[in-house]
């Protein structure tokens, strides 16, 4: 009898479907893609191209009101991807860690 795979998930994932711009700093890539799930230590996403699996990516998106005691925050990541699914659609989901999170100041207009 097989045993069910480890949750390596040290917060809980809220749903949530944002756009989110991805750098991959060693392929020099600007890449655009969108969440499925996040929480403040990892990442689910969609992206039309492929990354690789042990890729390190800097990531700016805005995090829901859930992750940040009720206002949404446009944040930078810096991740680890950790695994890489193919979709029959033509996307590529993609599973990172995040190491660090920065919160981005504002832009008054």
């Amino acid at each position: 009898m097989t045993s069910p795979k480890d949750d390596r998930r040290s917060g809980p994932r809220i749903p949530a479907r944002v756009p989110v711009t991805i750098k991959a700093p060693q392929g020099n890539l600007e890449l655009t893609g969108q969440t499925r799930d996040l929480s403040t230590s990892g990442i689910f996403l969609y992206t039309s191209s492929h990354i690789s699996e042990g890729s390190e990516l800097e990531m700016v998106l805005i995090l829901p009101p859930e992750l940040t005691q009720g206002e949404k925050r446009w944040v930078c990541c810096q991740a680890s991807v950790v695994r890489v699914e193919d979709k029959a659609d033509g996307y590529f989901g993609v599973a990172a860690s995040i190491r660090n999170m920065d919160i981005l100041p504002e832009i008054l207009g």
